[in-house]
């Protein structure tokens, strides 16, 4: 099926991540309908898709004479069977646990039409080994980050039977609704951020164990060093920046080195210094990239400080 003629979305689970992602293809021209099996979850989450309409047009992002239309364009039931055979696409938002998910894609699959992509919105959990379809081609991860409607990224995730098209079709329809996907090469246990982010938040709670610093003072001391670098720089490209010999040199202090970022060397793409590393600075000195670098960073702080985004929410 081509993006463009997607017409029907189901949102299976009208929590807070299912009533993001109903808003946003509401806001994407296309008619949702948003089931679960608890009339108040329901109730909740229209207030919620309302209310975060109502926010959009506040900041200028939509005109608030179309809140109304998108509105009416979300559907909420508590009826599975009445709307999965005529769904072009479904995302599953529902709890992570897994006999939920297992009971959920056991309907799905005897109730939506063939042709019909399948998509799990699971934060981590391998669908693919866990859940039993007629047609796993046509299941895909796709995972979205909280606010749905507001978040760039949508991680998609294959599985070893996922179809080419199927990936190819995820991605165009995500970047129909405004999203940047990231397509993995496979399955891995919490995809990009969150395993990335696990990270973070044991070091974090170490610390905290350990009585070494406050909570706040850990987010304040994130807020004003990564926060500041990584939209510019990311997690990967800094390695460039430090410099990938002097970051082979720490990794055989430790005693664990990655044969990535030894190959790098070898090959004498060490950063910045020599134009390229594991990104290619296409023959930019190194003061023109440090200082292009340096432009991103003070506007970024300058944008931070402006919104006071050095205090608490």
């Amino acid at each position: 099926m081509d993006k463009k003629n997607v017409k029907n979305v189901l949102v299976v689970g009208a929590g807070v991540m299912g009533s993001s992602i109903a808003q946003l293809i509401s806001m994407g021209d296309m008619d949702v309908t948003l089931v679960d099996v608890d009339e108040k979850a329901i109730d909740r989450a229209m207030g919620l898709v309302e209310s975060g309409l109502s926010t959009m047009a506040d900041f200028g992002k939509i005109s608030k004479e179309k809140i109304p239309s998108m509105l009416s364009r979300v559907t909420p039931t508590r009826d599975l069977e009445w709307v999965a055979g005529k769904a072009d696409f479904i995302i599953e938002a529902v709890p992570e646990a897994p006999g939920i998910k297992k009971e959920v894609f056991a309907q799905l699959d005897a109730l939506c039409p063939a042709e019909t992509v399948i998509a799990s919105n699971t934060s981590g959990l391998d669908i693919f080994s866990m859940v039993d379809v007629k047609r796993p081609e046509r299941l895909v991860i796709a995972h979205f980050f909280a606010p749905a409607h507001i978040i760039p990224l949508v991680e998609i995730v294959p599985g070893a039977r996922t179809s080419p098209e199927t990936i190819s079709f995820t991605v165009s329809l995500m970047e129909r609704l405004g999203k940047n996907p990231i397509v993995m090469k496979k399955f891995g246990p919490g995809f990009i951020v969150n395993r990335i982010q696990k990270a973070v938040g044991e070091a974090s709670l170490e610390m905290i164990e350990q009585g070494l610093v406050e909570p706040e003072e850990i987010d304040r001391a994130i807020k004003l060093s990564l926060g500041i670098r990584l939209p510019v720089l990311g997690v990967v490209q800094t390695f460039d920046f430090q410099g990938l010999d002097m970051l082979l040199h720490t990794m055989r202090n430790y005693g664990k080195v990655y044969s990535f970022i030894e190959g790098k060397v070898e090959e004498g793409r060490l950063g910045v210094k020599t134009s390229k590393g594991i990104y290619d600075y296409q023959g930019r000195s190194e003061a023109e990239i440090l200082k292009k670098r340096d432009m991103l960073f003070l506007n970024m702080l300058d944008n931070l400080k402006k919104i006071n985004a050095f205090e608490p929410v």
